[in-house]
């Protein structure tokens, strides 16, 4: 059972740092107080920075996070994906510390792409008002400060890193074989 808190709408400070990200701040409060309940695209790079997960692995990530780490920043859900909120530039560094950490090579075949979406990039968010816990586009932590506290590459690969492990099972040591005969040497005399 995770620790992170219940947190799935946005509070007013939450959605004046979310607009705080649009070109036009003014334009996009105004477009979400006459319809608080529709998601809108927002470019990356100058409030936040966005890492992307499969869904499944996202929320392995968000454990962690919220388990054995920090705590993490805004997180979403949107077409089955994890949204995570990271800090400005993120987005930039994080893929040559995944490349450090040889993600994606033939020995973590089975780990999923993540996503870094930066400067230039734009992600759809969940509407302030979203309905909770259903629907395509959700908030799983709901922005709730005008300034919130946002992790930065390094807690994001260290997340990425404990929840791959977690999700599957690495060792140094070769398969066994199956036609070995095994002695127990525990009842030795």
């Amino acid at each position: 059972m995770t620790s992170a808190p219940n947190v799935t709408r946005v509070t007013s400070d939450g959605v004046a740092w979310l607009a705080s990200a649009a070109t036009y701040p003014r334009s996009t409060l105004a477009h979400w107080e006459d319809r608080p309940d529709v998601p809108l695209a927002l470019p990356c790079g100058t409030a936040f920075d966005v890492v992307s997960a499969p869904s499944i692995f996202g929320r392995r990530m968000l454990d962690q996070l919220w388990d054995e780490g920090p705590g993490s920043g805004p997180v979403a859900v949107f077409r089955g994906r994890t949204l995570l909120f990271a800090a400005p530039g993120t987005a930039q560094r994080l893929p040559s510390l995944l490349a450090w950490e040889e993600w994606g090579t033939h020995r973590t075949a089975a780990v999923p792409p993540l996503l870094c979406h930066g400067t230039g990039d734009a992600v759809t968010v969940p509407a302030p008002a979203g309905s909770g816990t259903t629907g395509d586009s959700r908030w799983l932590v709901a922005p709730d400060q005008r300034h919130p506290w946002l992790p930065g590459p390094e807690v994001v690969l260290w997340a990425a890193v404990r929840a791959a492990r977690a999700a599957v099972r690495i060792s140094i040591f070769p398969p066994a074989d199956q036609d070995a005969k095994v002695y127990d040497v525990s009842r030795r005399r």
